[in-house]
């Protein structure tokens, strides 16, 4: 008997998906940064909407064990009946920082989660994107926020 989680390393990548949304009610899809033009890593989910009722969602710059941790710790919350409002918010991360989850106009950002658009059979399903602040507590839009990370954490996501 095998100690194996996949039952087929042969499976095609919508398949594996799909299993593992089925066993764990959701996945998260690493994408790996591109070199041109440059684009950020980033990670998402596919499932938050059929286990959780809440629209998928992207984060930006993290390593994707960090983000899938925080995407971890949210699907807890989500699962618990925990909300994740639209806007910014204080409370789900450490030491109080604020963070935000804004969402993102489909399909004009399909493009970057193509995975979620094959599971899904279309592509304007919701999802919305997680924002972490910097070390001081700041947000992308906030004045002072680190412009070193503009880069890594683009917002893509409606402001307004």
């Amino acid at each position: 008997m095998s100690d194996d989680v996949f039952p087929d390393r042969n499976m095609e990548k919508a398949d594996k998906i799909a299993w593992v949304v089925e066993t764990q009610g959701w996945c998260a899809e690493p994408v790996a940064p591109q070199p041109d033009p440059p684009t950020p890593g980033y990670t998402y989910t596919i499932g938050f909407e059929e286990t959780f009722g809440h629209p998928e969602l992207v984060i930006f710059g993290l390593a994707p064990v960090a983000a899938r941790g925080l995407l971890e710790m949210i699907a807890t919350h989500l699962e618990a009946g925990g909300e994740l409002p639209v806007g910014s918010f204080i409370g789900l991360l450490d030491n109080d920082l604020p963070a935000a989850v804004l969402p993102i106009e489909m399909p004009e950002h399909a493009p970057l989660f193509e995975s979620a658009a094959v599971y899904y059979s279309r592509d304007d399903f919701r999802i919305r994107q997680f924002i972490w602040p910097d070390r001081a507590g700041k947000l992308p839009w906030d004045e002072g926020y680190d412009d070193r990370l503009r880069m890594a954490q683009p917002v893509i996501a409606a402001t307004e």
